[in-house]
């Protein structure tokens, strides 16, 4: 007789994505030879970058498959340091650059080393489950922020300071965010800066849909706050999801604590992922993933429009990763069934606002522009058939 394991209550309260299922099923269709459009997935469409994968090459004909430093190869992380100083004109010395498995392995080091159990962060509402669901797996609160078109769908100073407790630690931002594409400025990333600091917390900042910004350039939070932890990715801009890493830029002082932890929880990043990601910041490749960018951009100026046109609201313009949140009202009440009967009559694919937090979201969904525009094209003409049909 098998006996069920007995789990943590920790465990227990890390929520699953709801568009996992989704995706679940559209795999399921299209293996029976169904046609699915993907308006869901976070992932660009685009090959890793040629120069990426050649690097990968070599590093496996050289047997370079040994463990790296817990911190990340020194050569990774000078490379790392560089491209702060050419895109941002920041030095950031390379002894506070970690790399991780993936920007999952940042947040993960990051939520570790600021929150006990019981302790609090804040995340404006909407924002990416996943922030919050490391949070709860190591004992910590999140504490939701509302934020809707009105704010950006950023969180303000004053929410800041009256959602602030004596058992907050800190606030957790991104730029350009997910699911809303929204971005913060120089002048707002100081603001919301002083206001974790007046509470005796720290800023963390996700970045990792940083380069994926159309018409604006971006600061870097450590612009506004040198000492904030700032998370990125090589699986966005660069291009490069399956080879699962990242990196955190973390204050000098803290970055022996990050190294213990990254010896005990993972410890180090995929050395062959590491030799391959040297080459990705390679002027040709940059070259490469600037005419990505601008065909991202292109997918974006089409989709915006044709999901006004079949009346999803859409009150402002997401300035940069690959996403659209948009009112479903018109059609519905609960964007999870909607999904839901989208996929299965329409063929498309796309995420109900419940994966990102609980302000508005049962009537908002997001569209995700990182399929070909052709594809996204397919997409707007069988959604235009079925809500012009309605339903």
């Amino acid at each position: 007789m098998s006996r069920k394991p007995r789990l943590s209550r920790r465990v227990a309260r890390v929520k699953a994505f709801h568009v996992m299922e989704l995706l679940a099923r559209a795999r399921a269709a299209e293996a029976q030879g169904r046609d699915i459009v993907h308006m869901e997935m976070g992932e660009p469409d685009f090959p890793a970058p040629p120069a990426v994968v050649a690097a990968a090459h070599k590093a496996l004909e050289q047997d370079l498959t040994h463990y790296s430093p817990a911190l990340g190869l020194p050569q990774l992380r000078e490379a790392i340091s560089g491209f702060y100083l050419h895109r941002y004109g920041l030095e950031v010395a390379s002894h506070r650059i970690i790399v991780t498995p993936g920007s999952s392995g940042a947040l993960q080091l990051v939520m570790a080393a600021l929150l006990d159990a019981g302790d609090e962060i804040l995340m404006p509402d909407p924002s990416y489950p996943c922030n919050r669901q490391i949070a709860t797996a190591l004992g910590a609160r999140t504490i939701m922020i509302p934020a809707s078109a009105e704010t950006a769908y950023q969180p303000s100073p004053s929410n800041v300071s009256a959602a602030w407790t004596e058992r907050t630690r800190a606030l957790m931002l991104a730029t350009p965010s997910n699911p809303c594409g929204s971005v913060l400025d120089l002048n707002a990333l100081k603001s919301l800066s002083n206001a974790a600091r007046a509470g005796g917390g720290h800023l963390v900042v996700d970045e990792i849909y940083h380069g994926l910004t159309y018409g604006i350039d971006l600061p870097c939070a450590l612009e506004a706050d040198e000492g904030a932890y700032v998370i990125n990715s090589f699986s966005k801009y660069f291009g490069m999801t399956g080879f699962r890493l990242g990196w955190l830029v973390a204050p000098s002082e803290s970055v022996p604590a990050f190294e213990r932890l990254a010896q005990n929880l993972f410890i180090s990043a995929s050395t062959l992922a590491q030799h391959a990601a040297l080459a990705a910041f390679e002027p040709d490749t940059i070259e490469l993933l600037e005419q990505r960018r601008l065909e991202f951009g292109r997918r974006r100026d089409f989709l915006l429009p044709a999901l006004r046109e079949l009346g999803f609201g859409i009150p402002r313009v997401p300035e940069g990763a690959f996403y659209i949140y948009a009112d479903a009202s018109r059609f519905t009440e609960d964007g999870e069934a909607f999904a839901h009967e989208l996929l299965d009559k329409t063929g498309v694919v796309i995420t109900p606002g419940i994966d990102f937090g609980s302000h508005q979201a049962s009537h908002h969904v997001r569209f995700a522009y990182s399929s070909s525009l052709p594809r996204l094209e397919e997409g707007v003409n069988r959604l235009h058939k079925f809500l012009r049909a309605g339903g």
